[in-house]
């Protein structure tokens, strides 16, 4: 990695002039940290329950997976909307709307009677957390810039990432009381508090004068300048398929450690709260680094310590080696995620203030989607092994270090 020089101790740089103090950026931190918490949240939590949510329904493992892949999905459709709007009306009123989309289509996932409706909910679901997602990045760019924008987006992944950590074992430990249906309605319940605290607490950062008119054809036009920038576009393929690679681990782990090594629901959920423990102490070590290495060295690092690590799980996997050796490089890859996640998000939204929203809405839909496709290319290649999880993980990253290393290349900031 290269180093750089270190900026004055205690500086951030923030926006229009705007200055927080410490008590100012921890309530942003856990304000936004919350609403980027919807998307772990809505995932991890049912992750224990998704073998006994296929017996309930009657549905093959392949068809419960979908209800992954249409949260997913959902959630980059939702952002492309979201994000237009947030820059046209303002950050508040989409994002309060959304979040009462969220709570309702969480109630309907818990009353669902088929897998159909199900799925169909889900989808729903993320449609309003989209909202608090990517109105959440809107909002940081909104108020910080450069280093301060990269070491916030750390922070905020601290917050965010209590949630896969505390998630599966909290879901772990409710299916010990309830069904997989009352895992939604603690998501519901979620929704409800982070409504309350984000109407009362959350002011508007996007003023008048900044907002752009939200017309159909001027989003589009939006849209393609940002696929136009290079850099732009090599930091959201590398979020997508680094994210992608996150997620086919996310979406088959349920079923490799449980079916295929036995664990249990309360102990799959401790494993999989552990490598989340791992990529929540990454992007610390990532907010220390940032200023005295280049975002670049450290995107770059992240992902070929993730890519390393997919082969060591490949590897172990086809070879047969057991948990114990396949735990470990699933973990490397995991924390490398800490390095890779907010050092690609500060750089793609670096060049783009003046249309944050549709950024971040552009950012979350390729990183989203992307992911969308690794959940049924799982179960495609089988379930009786490790192997499938392993390689796609393997193949996604890859395909992301080749995005970072052809179009996000070095520029004359050696801060960036």
């Amino acid at each position: 990695m290269t180093a750089v020089a270190t900026p004055p101790a205690g500086v951030d740089t923030v926006d229009a002039g705007t200055r927080l103090n410490r008590r100012g950026r921890l309530r942003f931190a856990l304000i936004l940290g919350g609403l980027t918490a919807f998307g772990p949240l809505s995932i991890d939590m049912y992750l224990p329950g998704l073998p006994a949510m296929a017996g309930d329904l009657a549905a093959p493992n392949a068809m419960v997976q979908l209800t992954l892949a249409a949260f997913v999905v959902g959630l980059g459709a939702g952002q492309l909307v979201a994000g237009p709007l947030s820059d046209a009306l303002g950050r508040r009123t989409p994002l309060l709307v959304g979040v009462a989309v969220y709570i309702a289509a969480s109630v309907l996932c818990a009353l669902a009677p088929t897998i159909e409706v199900l799925i169909a909910a889900r989808a729903l679901q993320a449609m309003g957390a989209a909202a608090g997602i990517v109105i959440a990045r809107a909002t940081v760019r909104d108020l910080f810039s450069g280093i301060a924008m990269a070491r916030f987006f750390s922070a905020l992944m601290l917050v965010a990432g209590v949630a896969p950590i505390l998630a599966p074992i909290i879901g772990g430990q409710l299916l010990a009381i309830t069904s997989w249906r009352g895992i939604f309605s603690v998501l519901a319940a979620f929704g409800g508090l982070l409504l309350l605290v984000a109407a009362l607490a959350l002011p508007e950062t996007l003023a008048p004068e900044q907002r752009r008119p939200a017309r159909f054809g001027s989003a589009l036009r939006t849209y393609a300048s940002l696929l136009r920038h290079r850099v732009f576009l090599g930091c959201a393929l590398t979020v997508g398929f680094g994210f992608a690679g996150m997620f086919a681990y996310i979406s088959a782990s349920s079923f490799v450690l449980q079916d295929i090594y036995g664990l249990d629901p309360q102990a799959y959920s401790y494993v999989f709260g552990g490598g989340a423990v791992g990529l929540v102490l990454m992007t610390q070590v990532n907010a220390r680094l940032v200023g005295r290495f280049s975002q670049r060295s450290l995107l770059r690092t992240g992902l070929q310590v993730a890519l390393a690590g997919t082969i060591m799980a490949t590897v172990a996997a086809a070879a047969g080696l057991g948990l114990a050796a396949i735990l470990p490089a699933l973990y490397l890859v995991l924390g490398a995620c800490g390095l890779i996640m907010p050092n690609a998000t500060a750089l793609a939204m670096t060049d783009h203030p003046d249309k944050a929203g549709s950024a971040s809405a552009l950012l979350g839909v390729l990183q989203f989607v992307v992911a969308g496709a690794s959940s049924p290319l799982v179960g495609l290649f089988g379930e009786e092994s490790a192997v499938p999880m392993a390689a796609i993980m393997a193949v996604f990253l890859g395909i992301g270090l080749a995005s970072f290393l052809v179009l996000v290349r070095p520029t004359a900031d050696p801060r960036r």
